[in-house]
């Protein structure tokens, strides 16, 4: 156990009691605080002072008047509240949110999962390794490090504000996938000691490789030798990949027609479905960050098996990234897996050297599907709705280099609110008014906690928004109104993780309805559709080890705006559904300036108390 873990132990507060029969991974999470339940008045004030900044005086009055009717005594919240309690209690359910979010945010959700779910990352160039064989071997090999961590439970657990937060979600990471199927999709999960292979993809055919062989696992430069014979190997075939690109219902009946094709292709299926990790190898050369961003996110639709949690995309060219099947996993566990392989490798924590090899070591499998006139027309489908998709949408990457996190905390601020401000002054410069966002705020500090929506929006970011407006206002009052749009955007993400949110409550809430019951006032006013309508739907990742980071925009006339913050620099993937990327990149920059200018002039110069 690391000095830290020990450090973090030895203050953790009553309650958490480490059970080592579970393994160090696993050791807190039967101790883990339950998801709380809000009271209906902290949400109902919460709620209201999140619609203030969104609604007219008329609107604001008609809102009030529907959550007073709902949380009185009689109304309908009391009584919903009580079921929710109940739910809490009811020891079958770690966590009352967890099945009910995995199914409406995820599982049941139709739309494709690329571009609209799914996330990548793009890593920092390995100038060791522009072979891309040498290059996807180190990454396979440091991730089977991580995967040997995960599956022996030695994984040490992370940790949130020094408190242990669950690890729950690490068991669908690896020989896990999501299978499409109606009304709902489900996610599966293979034994790992009876599945050690990986998959590796190369002009649309599929390629099972061992990665353990008589109880030893591969080296690199035998996992090299694997993908350089993958590279002679491989011959153009039909898509098969391309099917998960569909539309969920569309994706799950063109699975029974495969089926139905052949009697083989179920174990071609399974071999996929069952693999450690997939491993796409591309015959592209991306150079831009945008070229990259677009590989990672969607690449061209067929070299893929978008069911996958895991899929790590290696370029001709030796660039890399990744890219995250979200349903039962959130980015905090694949952003974490993607520091360590890449801190594995820059900085030489793994044996990489050119040993040799064994000279037995089976061949990589061609995966061979049976692909009948019907599964064709399946793929050819699937191929013209993913670029017809794809084709609507526009990516811009703003790598903003004027600072980054040094600078921001030496203007005391939190730069995660910080950052949340330059994208509410973009937006504002754009629109000339401010819209519902969403920024992700993690709740995995209790047990299998996901995330809770951090509604940015409030009173004082929109004042200081129109301040910065307004040329009649000095100075010194935006820096003001600027500190206090900071301090509520602080105020309501610490609410969030700690699992007093707004949204998931009224969620859980109205999921307990009963049939026949009336839809309470609440859920039909038009501010409860508008407020939780994310025109911005935002999160940050960070990394040194990234130059990339990103997924699809969540409502049509809205942007999805992912953004790291590091040392220097600032990197925000602005995805929009038309052409308002760019601008928005544009506004982005002009936004990150105007900040620093107005604070530069607060910061007290290093001599300033000699």
């Amino acid at each position: 156990m690391s000095k830290a873990g020990k450090r973090r132990i030895s203050s953790l507060p009553p309650g958490y009691v480490e059970d080592k029969s579970q393994g160090p991974m696993l050791r807190f999470q039967n101790s883990l605080p339950r998801l709380p339940v809000p009271t209906l008045e902290e949400t109902a004030s919460r709620y209201i002072k999140t619609l203030r900044p969104l609604l007219s005086a008329s609107e604001l009055a008609a809102s009030k008047q529907a959550v007073e009717d709902f949380i009185k005594p009689g109304g309908a919240g009391p009584r919903l509240q009580e079921r929710l309690l109940a739910r809490q209690a009811d020891p079958r359910h770690k966590n009352w949110l967890y099945d009910w979010w995995n199914d409406a945010a995820y599982l049941s959700y139709r739309d494709p999962v690329v571009p609209y779910v799914s996330y990548f990352y793009s890593h920092r160039d390995d100038r060791r390794r522009k072979d891309p064989a040498k290059r996807a071997a180190a990454i396979t090999s440091a991730v089977l490090e991580f995967k040997k961590q995960v599956d022996s439970g030695t994984l040490e657990p992370e940790y949130m504000k020094g408190l242990p937060i669950c690890m729950d979600s690490y068991q669908w990471m690896f020989n896990a996938s999501r299978v499409a199927a109606r009304p709902a999709d489900f996610p599966v999960k293979f034994s790992s000691e009876k599945h050690k292979h990986i998959i590796a993809v190369r002009k649309n055919q599929f390629f099972k490789i061992l990665h353990e062989v008589d109880g030893r696992p591969l080296q690199a430069s035998e996992l090299e030798q694997q993908f350089n014979k993958v590279y002679d190997m491989a011959q153009r075939v039909p898509a098969v990949g391309a099917l998960t690109s569909e539309n969920r219902d569309i994706w799950a009946d063109a699975r029974q027609i495969l089926l139905g094709a052949h009697s083989n292709n179920a174990a071609a299926l399974e071999a996929i479905e069952s693999a450690s990790f997939v491993v796409c190898l591309d015959d592209a050369t991306p150079v831009t960050l945008e070229e990259r961003a677009h590989q990672y996110w969607h690449g061209d639709g067929q070299n893929r098996w978008f069911d996958k949690p895991l899929q790590f995309i290696i370029n001709d060219n030796g660039t890399s990234g990744f890219m995250g099947e979200h349903s039962m996993m959130d980015g905090t566990p694949t952003h974490r897996l993607n520091d360590f392989i890449n801190d594995a490798i820059f900085h030489n924590k793994i044996d990489l050297s050119d040993t040799c090899g064994r000279s037995n070591l089976p061949d990589p499998q061609v995966i061979k599907f049976e692909i009948t006139k019907d599964v064709q027309a399946e793929i050819d489908r699937a191929i013209k709705d993913f670029d017809d998709i794809i084709g609507q949408h526009e990516l811009a990457i703003q790598a903003y280099q004027g600072y980054g996190k040094g600078l921001i905390k030496k203007f005391k601020c939190s730069p995660d609110a910080y950052v949340q401000m330059i994208i509410q002054l973009a937006y504002h410069k754009m629109y000339g008014k401010n819209r519902p966002t969403y920024e992700s705020a993690a709740t995995r500090r209790f047990q299998q906690g996901r995330t809770e929506t951090c509604r940015t929006v409030s009173e004082a970011s929109v004042a200081w928004c129109n301040a910065m407006a307004n040329l009649d206002v000095d100075d010194k009052t935006r820096v003001l109104l600027f500190r206090e749009a900071i301090a509520s955007h602080l105020d309501y993400i610490t609410a969030a993780s700690d699992g007093k949110g707004v949204d998931r409550h009224l969620f859980g809430l109205k999921k307990l309805l009963e049939p026949g019951e009336e839809l309470p006032a609440i859920y039909k006013d038009p501010a409860y559709a508008y407020s939780s309508t994310w025109y911005l739907s935002t999160s940050q990742l960070s990394s040194e080890f990234f130059n990339g980071y990103g997924w699809s925009q969540v409502v049509d006339d809205g942007f999805g705006i992912a953004y790291m913050i590091n040392e220097n620099s600032l990197n925000f993937n602005v995805v929009s559904k038309g052409s308002g990327s760019q601008r928005m990149s544009f506004y982005l920059n002009e936004a990150a300036g105007d900040i620093r200018d107005l604070l530069l002039p607060t910061i007290e110069p290093p001599n300033a108390k000699l």
